[in-house]
């Protein structure tokens, strides 16, 4: 069974295995800590399946806007759902944190995230030419304005990234 949960520091060598496998041009391990702990905007979600982390999604957010910076599955993992429940998740965080809006960038040739964003009710909005610096490909700015109903009983936690609730 997969569960969803607030990403923390302990969490960050499994989510960067993951990034490592996942990305052309991945995250440090240290822009992890650093999101954990320095970055007030920065909230992340883990997906977990019997104490091991599966699958991560992250934004900023900041006001009533949120920024997903990326979203990653374990290659073993892919296929199952997890990179929409993780997305699910983190965007429902994020509504009940007062966020309005998200947005976020995806590869031209990134069909597979494309089609998870598009079931989630992201748009198309736009082209970032060049975006990507590994190969200059562009990347669609895509933008979800339908967020989930605030959780009435959602209190955040305390924790990196967080300030006392």
């Amino acid at each position: 069974m997969i569960t969803y949960r607030r990403m923390t520091l302990e969490d960050v060598p499994q989510v960067h295995a993951i990034e490592l496998k996942t990305f052309h041009t991945p995250w440090s391990y240290q822009s992890f800590v650093d999101e954990m702990t320095t970055n007030k905007c920065a909230r992340y979600i883990v997906a977990e399946e019997n104490g091991r982390v599966v699958g991560y999604a992250g934004a900023w957010l900041v006001f009533e806007e949120g920024h997903i910076t990326n979203i990653a599955v374990d290659e073993a993992c892919r296929g199952r759902g997890i990179g929409l429940g993780v997305t699910r998740a983190l965007m429902q965080y994020a509504a009940n944190m007062g966020v309005a809006y998200m947005t976020l960038e995806v590869r031209k040739s990134n069909i597979v995230a494309q089609r998870l964003y598009q079931k989630l009710g992201f748009i198309e909005l736009g082209v970032r030419k060049r975006y990507y610096e590994d190969n200059g490909e562009d990347a669609y700015l895509y933008v979800c304005q339908t967020m989930p109903e605030v959780d009435p009983d959602f209190r955040e936690q305390a924790g990196e990234g967080s300030e006392e609730a």
